[in-house]
């Protein structure tokens, strides 16, 4: 495992983006460990957005949410 960094204000926008786009504060999910496996997840798919260069990332989930050949495109799976 690793950590990663941020500074006072990445650290505010990721937030952001994980609690407005993602709507991470209205998830009901409270069990011991599903809400830091879900964090993880909803980390690794911003990391997937940006590494795609996408800059907004509301955008970029509408645009993922289509479906799996979308997806597939995107991220030129096969």
């Amino acid at each position: 495992m690793f950590c990663v960094f941020f500074s006072p204000s990445e650290r505010l926008q990721v937030h952001y983006v994980r609690d407005v786009t993602q709507a991470e504060e209205k998830s009901r999910i409270r069990t011991t460990p599903l809400p830091q496996i879900f964090a993880m997840a909803r980390n690794f798919t911003l990391n997937l957005y940006r590494n795609q260069m996408f800059e907004n990332m509301a955008q970029a989930q509408r645009l993922c949410s289509f479906g799996l050949d979308t997806l597939k495109q995107l991220f030129r799976m096969k």
